[in-house]
């Protein structure tokens, strides 16, 4: 379905009970609802889940293109207000952790839990935007093809790549599809995002931590941080993975978010 918020049509997806506990999926950079499949189609239907397309992302309307994490989190909000949701737990990968710690940051009271994958309160230092302004130069100059090739290759392990070739296949495509514009939009506003560290020891609610073992984007070491300055924290690192943890080892992944939600619900 498509929903106006913010003058953009946003796709999105629910599934479940619309009476249960609100669980909103974000999906990561520059990927849409569907990265969020093998959760989608196993999570109980006791949860409201919602997955959606962030804009310029899947099939959601590109807009002006003129993009910062504050606007995500402002289109976010508006999805809750449009279902009427006073709060929900965020599950967020990524951008889509960055998005969700910005949330929390801004509007503590929309935000019942925090599921933080792969992601980091950090912003970007200068050697990580200079990587960013290289690549939206690639996606300019060479198109987004080329950019999917050397983008694969930082978010995924390499024994995935031996392992299960359809999974980087799914991704591909899903990027592929991306417009190269909403892409080097993107990843401007990616560097130019704000740093919520200082803002982790206000979080309030329970909140579940997980990264992969090989993850050289965001690593252990910061999600460690995080879970050290967020009082009601969990964290667990997933073997066998690098920053698409959800794919790459769904069944630990599901074990621990379930169990996680399970619990949310009982509170």
């Amino acid at each position: 379905m498509k929903i106006n918020i913010n003058s953009l049509n946003v796709h999105c997806i629910t599934r479940g009970n619309p009476n249960g506990l609100p669980v909103i999926f974000i999906h990561g950079f520059p990927f849409d609802l569907n990265m969020w499949t093998p959760q989608l189609k196993s999570i109980p239907e006791k949860f409201f889940t919602i997955a959606y397309d962030i804009r310029g992302h899947g099939e959601s309307d590109y807009g002006d293109g003129q993009y910062l994490i504050e606007f995500f989190v402002d289109d976010l909000i508006e999805l809750m207000n449009y279902f009427q949701i006073s709060n929900a737990v965020l599950v967020g990968l990524s951008m889509g952790g960055y998005i969700a710690l910005r949330a929390i940051e801004r509007n503590p009271e929309r935000v019942k839990a925090l599921v933080l994958c792969s992601t980091k309160s950090s912003a970007d230092t200068n050697e990580a935007k200079i990587r960013r302004a290289r690549q939206v130069k690639i996606v300019k100059q060479e198109g987004i093809h080329r950019f999917s090739q050397e983008f694969l290759k930082s978010i995924f392990s390499e024994d995935t790549f031996i392992r299960s070739p359809s999974t980087i296949d799914l991704i591909r495509k899903i990027i592929d599809k991306t417009s190269p514009l909403s892409v080097a939009s993107t990843l401007i506003a990616l560097a130019a995002r704000t740093d919520t560290t200082e803002a982790l020891n206000k979080i309030q609610v329970p909140t579940l931590l997980m990264v992969g073992e090989k993850d050289s984007l965001t690593t252990p070491d910061d999600a460690l941080k995080m879970k050290n300055l967020i009082s009601n924290s969990e964290l667990h690192i997933i073997p066998g993975a690098a920053h698409m943890i959800n794919i790459e080892n769904t069944v630990l992944f599901n074990k621990f978010l379930f169990q996680f939600l399970n619990n949310i619900e009982n509170i």
